[in-house]
């Protein structure tokens, strides 16, 4: 902006100079024309006069000046010329000086050269005999006066523009001066040009507005952000040419990558459907796949970006469906075992009903049917009400607490299970000392009478079973310790499964229904504890499960 405003001065100060010296040099030159042209007249009366008085005596005295005289008769020939010899001369009565002043008494008229580098003025008078006296004197045309002066105005115009780019240079600095030193941040605080106060009104509303704009976007970047990098799916978004536009952690971390900002999606996945559903996303509007990544199984959505009906991009959401499928699953496991559990003794009670109703059965064995149908039945509520304490559970209703102490309840696990134990001539032991846990007290009694009755069913012949309970550093443990069969280790992390038997002929002998252990597991994640189980085949296993106290 300065060197514009000091480029215009120096123009505008150049062409003042130029057009007011053109100016001044027209007027002057009209005026010295003018001033000429009367001392003309005035000097052809005196010769006039002169003429009347003592004829050509007086002009052939004259020396040469830079004037001419001519004395023409009134037939237009000339009597004599201070200039030329008279006999040389035409006959000037065409003159239109001459001409004029036969008719008027004066005359004058203006003659260029052919190279228009100089004019004559000729100004005529009557004398009172007829003839005409004419004087004449030459003059430079403008553009010879021009030429002669185009060196000092050089000069001078030189002079001009030095003063008026140093001038230029100063005005054009103070006049930004004040423009550079205005404080955008704060505009009505700036003391500058009036002119200015409407702009700088605008440019404080419209920073406002910029910063209101700005903050909110900042927020709204904030929110995404954090939005993003604490999201558990993982995001990406991709503009049109499918590069990286960002990428959260967990997207990072289910496709093993450190991509950032710029990559090609290519460096992210390069499977051919991961491929095939962004083509088909991009043209669709919206696609889904599944995949695989680390051994979990993934849902992968991806939906095009419009704005204003222009493409942008496109969004890959990649949501975790292990747990889900697995749950699928394990439903549909969890319907079929249930189905045949319940299945199973069902027709027990109606084979043997049928056979008593059809009089097949004798009279001495109509006990054993009876016996049979009752064990059926027993097993059968068994099954029911585990399944019903399960569905409690997975329901996560809230079920009424107190403090119980965990080594009464192992006491009163030990008396219910005293007979079962003498049966398989198993030893139950029960060591430790008060334990208080604020808890469910029938769910804690699940625990400790399913875990002790799995290592009294599955013990050997004069095997143990050990129960110890305590509390230390604010955890309460319970440990149920036997010598008995054992579980194979490839066996061993699928035990809490409902209706998994590690000897389905063994256990269904033993009459278990198979949800013992899950209804353990589900209660143990109720109160909030853990649980670890170690086996060695043939020696036997320790459970052990630790509470928050």
């Amino acid at each position: 902006m300065t060197r514009k405003i000091f480029r215009s001065i120096v123009l505008v100060a150049a062409s003042v100079l130029i057009v007011g010296m053109a100016i001044l040099f027209c007027v002057l030159y009209s005026y010295f024309g003018t001033v000429e042209e009367r001392e003309l007249q005035d000097a052809v009366q005196l010769a006039a006069t002169a003429v009347e008085k003592d004829g050509d005596t007086y002009l052939k005295a004259l020396s040469d000046t830079r004037y001419r005289l001519t004395l023409i008769a009134a037939d237009g020939s000339v009597l004599y010329d201070t200039a030329t010899g008279a006999a040389d001369m035409e006959n000037h009565r065409e003159r239109t000086e001459v001409k004029e002043a036969l008719e008027t008494g004066t005359g004058k008229s203006v003659r260029y050269s052919d190279t228009l580098l100089e004019k004559t003025i000729y100004v005529a008078r009557r004398l009172k005999d007829g003839t005409v006296l004419r004087m004449s004197v030459a003059q430079n045309s403008v553009g010879v006066i021009l030429l002669g002066m185009l060196q000092p105005f050089l000069v001078v115009l030189l002079c001009a523009l030095i003063l008026s780019a140093v001038l230029a240079n100063r005005l054009s600095k103070r006049i930004v001066g004040p423009l550079n030193a205005l404080d955008l941040e704060h505009p009505l605080k700036n003391e500058t040009y009036e002119e200015l106060a409407p702009l700088l009104v605008r440019i404080d509303r419209q920073r406002k507005e910029i910063d209101a704009q700005v903050t909110a976007l900042r927020q709204k970047q904030d929110e995404f952000t954090q939005i993003t990098q604490n999201m558990a799916e993982g995001l990406v978004l991709l503009d049109s040419k499918q590069k990286v536009v960002s990428i959260n952690p967990a997207a990072k971390r289910i496709f093993e990558v450190d991509a950032t900002a710029g990559e090609s999606f290519l460096c992210v996945d390069r499977s051919h459907s991961m491929r095939a559903a962004i083509a088909d996303a991009l043209l669709a509007g919206h696609s889904e796949i599944f995949c695989e990544y680390g051994g979990r199984q993934y849902r992968v959505n991806v939906s095009r970006i419009e704005s204003d009906g222009v493409m942008l991009g496109a969004v890959v959401l990649v949501f975790d469906v292990t747990e889900q499928m697995r749950a699928e699953q394990s439903r549909r496991e969890f319907t079929g075992n249930v189905s045949h559990e319940l299945k199973t003794p069902l027709q027990g009670i109606i084979g043997s009903a049928e056979l008593i109703a059809s009089g097949m059965v004798k009279e001495e064995d109509l006990p054993r049917f009876v016996g049979h149908i009752r064990k059926e039945a027993t097993r059968l509520l068994s099954l029911i009400e585990d399944i019903l304490r399960l569905s409690q559970l997975d329901e996560g209703k809230e079920m009424p607490r107190e403090d119980v102490d965990l080594f009464a309840v192992a006491r009163e696990v030990k008396t219910d299970l005293a007979a079962a134990a003498a049966a398989k001539n198993v030893t139950l032991s029960v060591s430790g000392g008060e334990t208080v846990l604020h808890g469910v007290r029938r769910l804690l009694y699940e625990i400790l009478f399913n875990l002790c009755d799995n290592a009294i069913k599955y013990n050997k012949d004069g095997g143990t079973v050990a129960v110890t309970v305590g509390a230390k550093g604010g955890i309460c443990t319970l440990q149920v310790k036997d010598t008995g069969i054992g579980i194979p280790p490839e066996e061993q992390s699928r035990v809490f499964e409902r209706f998994y038997r590690v000897d389905k002929s063994r256990s269904k002998a033993y009459g278990g229904t198979g949800l013992g252990l899950s209804i353990v597991k589900h209660a143990v994640q109720y109160h909030g504890g853990s649980i670890v189980l170690k086996s060695v085949p043939d020696e036997g296993t320790t459970v052990t499960v630790t509470f928050p106290q």
